[in-house]
């Protein structure tokens, strides 16, 4: 069986092509923009500039199952004139070029990584597989546009579609608000979120990259959404706490009323970082439990030494 892996030198592409060429269990064909990544010798790459007219002819060949990684990522401070244009281009009209190539070279299964942000930005409730999407970000829209597309190309074609919805992904060489928190706990600097009470699920990107395999292979998971998770939620007290005790340092938290903090992010134009720190979004993995059998292979403690490591 082959497997193609695109963005496979990205953050989740990276490790899910090492475990894939660890197993054995697939032969693996990887694009990536770069012509020269660090794959082992056996990983066929073929460099690919995605765009919504590329050819996928070559990368194509032979391939039985797609995992589609590359997308133009959440932008901080996006400078943009048209963010949603741009989304659009790059994570639906190219990812549909792709599924419709692949449908008609064959490709049995085509797993999509989208985001929870097609789910919605927080909640009050963990948001399930089968909730209406509300996506609010340009990024969050183009993906639930791809979703929608990708499920279009199933119905004509009968090639399989498998979605998953991460939220945040950590692990070695995050960036974002992540890396911005492991470098506060680092530094020892005093940090106001002592008092901070709300939930928020994570996945460890060990988590992701077995999710990702088990939808890969799994026949029950054909035609189904899935969100992801390490199955416990964190406030952002215990996330600081748990980074802090992967660095091997005592964390400086300080109580200070989250509604204050609140009121200071929103008078600077920082609101949304801080509802990225301090709101709520937490997610029930319970569909890929029970359709699946599968769990999370690392908890937030693990996930978080391996992280900071």
């Amino acid at each position: 069986m082959r497997c193609l892996v695109t963005g496979a030198a990205g953050f989740v592409g990276a490790p899910l092509v090492e475990r894939l060429h660890r197993e054995r269990i697939w032969d693996v064909t990887a694009t990536t923009r770069s012509a020269n990544p660090a794959f082992p010798l056996d990983v066929r790459h073929v460099p690919v500039d995605i765009t919504e007219t590329t050819e996928w002819t070559a990368a194509l060949q032979g391939v039985d199952v797609i995992v589609h990684l590359a997308a133009r990522v959440h932008i901080m401070n996006d400078k943009s004139s048209d963010p949603l244009a741009d989304f659009r281009r790059v994570n639906t009209a190219s990812t549909l070029n792709l599924a419709g190539q692949a449908a008609r070279a064959g490709v049995k299964r085509f797993v999509f990584i989208s985001t929870i942000k097609v789910n919605g930005e927080e909640n009050d409730r963990p948001f399930r597989h089968d909730d209406q999407p509300k996506p609010i970000d340009p990024y969050g829209i183009s993906k639930m546009e791809s979703e929608i597309g990708l499920r279009d190309i199933a119905a004509l074609t009968g090639m399989e579609v498998v979605i998953v919805r991460p939220p945040l992904v950590y692990g070695p060489g995050a960036r974002g608000n992540f890396a911005l928190l492991v470098g506060l706990v680092r530094k020892k600097l005093p940090l106001p979120f002592a008092s901070l009470k709300n939930r928020r699920t994570l996945v460890a990107v060990q988590n992701l990259v077995d999710l990702i395999i088990t939808c890969m292979q799994h026949p029950a998971a054909a035609g189904e959404t899935f969100l992801a998770g390490d199955g416990e939620d964190l406030s952002t007290r215990e996330l600081i706490e748990g980074i802090a005790a992967g660095l091997g340092v005592k964390p400086a938290l300080l109580p200070f009323p989250p509604s204050l903090m609140h009121m200071a992010a929103r008078f600077t134009g920082k609101e949304a970082v801080f509802q990225r720190l301090c709101g709520s979004l937490q997610v029930d993995i319970s569909h890929a439990r029970d359709v699946l059998g599968w769990s999370p292979v690392v908890t937030p403690r693990e996930g978080l030494k391996l992280a900071v490591k």
